[in-house]
């Protein structure tokens, strides 16, 4: 196997910061949240169990869809949010709660309304979009559904996890974490919850009684390239049975952190490709998007892992490269959204058939990112 180092010494010249993005654009205003009593009478009934909801990197919304229909179905709708939404967590309560550019935003899931758009603490800077643009980007909810955790970018400086109280709809607190915080996990019992660092090659802990921090450095090919390194964690996954972070890198290493220790052990993957997106099932099967190669000579294209908990892997090709993945709660439909962070996105999903490893490109959304299932 070749040595990723010497593969990303070539492309650091064309990289400035990590995953190249797609540029800024003008700042948005953030639409009014409350609707007037005819705009409301017209919301669509609650979305059946399996509807999508996705957030729409390219505007300013989130989209509802029917993965099972051409084109998302008839009950396709969008709803809006803020800027270059990022990130989306659902709440039992039918709260989805979305990280944009400008606050965290919340959703009725049934009436399908903005209920609450709450500012973040930490200035940011102009709001724009693309993928360096400030504010939020992962976002978890606590098991108790109490608080909402969102890391936010802070361009040129090192993110924030900041904590949403979800009754009062405002910011309690806020901590320092790694730069740029690609993806926000919580520990199954909620007590740590850990930020990812896409720019700072590492995941902070979070002790959510105490509000102190330890930082775990993550980086299987080591620091070297800095900002300009393709090599860079990017989401992680916490699993079940043990609480342990799983980082995929590349679809040759996972990175398994023991978030009590810091200690970080490697594990073999095989896809072969760059990779983002990554979840947990209950069953510790994880899922890994692959997004395509750095080197085209030598790397192999997009892809969803599935790798069972015993570390057997099964490699699903991809067209064109995805972001985030999610799974539907009978474990046989995986939900890979095209919008991806970088150059060469589009606007849909693919539907994949666990089973048959069937991939089914459904249209739909502008540039969808993250990914939920109702």
């Amino acid at each position: 196997m070749r040595t990723r180092a010497a593969v990303a010494a070539t492309v650091l010249a064309a990289a400035l910061t990590g995953c190249a993005g797609s540029g800024t654009g003008q700042p948005q205003t953030a639409p009014d949240p409350s609707p007037s009593r005819s705009q409301a009478a017209r919301q669509p009934a609650p979305a059946p169990e399996g509807t999508l909801v996705m957030t729409d990197f390219g505007s300013d919304t989130v989209t509802f869809a029917d993965p099972s229909e051409p084109g998302g179905g008839p009950d396709r709708s969008s709803v809006q949010v803020g800027t270059a939404p990022w990130g989306i967590v659902l709440g039992d309560d039918g709260t989805a709660w979305v990280a944009t550019a400008e606050g965290v935003a919340a959703v009725d899931t049934s009436t399908r309304e903005r209920t609450a758009l709450v500012p973040y603490r930490t200035g940011t800077g102009p709001v724009t979009t693309g993928e360096y643009r400030g504010g939020g980007m992962g976002i978890a909810l606590s098991p108790d559904g109490r608080q909402v955790y969102v890391g936010v970018n802070v361009p040129g400086g090192k993110g924030v996890l900041e904590v949403v109280d979800t009754r009062l709809r405002r910011v309690i607190t806020s901590v320092p974490v790694g730069r740029r915080p690609f993806d926000v996990d919580v520990s199954p019992d909620g007590r740590q919850v850990y930020a990812t660092g896409h720019d700072s090659f590492d995941v902070t802990a979070v002790d959510t009684g105490t509000w102190k921090s330890r930082r775990i450095e993550v980086a299987p090919y080591g620091t070297e390239g800095g900002l300009g390194s393709w090599l860079k964690p990017h989401h992680t996954a916490v699993r079940p049975s043990d609480g342990a972070l799983l980082l995929p890198f590349e679809g040759e290493r996972l990175a398994v952190a023991d978030p009590r220790t810091g200690r970080v052990r490697i594990e073999r993957m095989t896809a072969d490709t760059h990779q983002h997106g990554a979840t947990v099932t209950r069953d510790g099967t994880l899922y890994v998007v692959g997004t395509g190669p750095i080197d085209p000579a030598e790397d192999q294209g997009p892809s969803l892992t599935v790798r069972a908990p015993d570390g057997e892997e099964r490699v699903i090709p991809l067209d064109g490269p995805h972001e985030e993945v999610a799974v539907a709660p009978d474990g046989r439909t995986a939900y890979v959204s095209g919008g991806f962070t970088r150059d060469g996105y589009w606007n849909g999903i693919s539907v994949v058939d666990l089973t048959t490893g069937e991939v089914n490109r459904v249209g739909v959304g502008r540039r969808p990112l993250g990914i939920a299932v109702l």
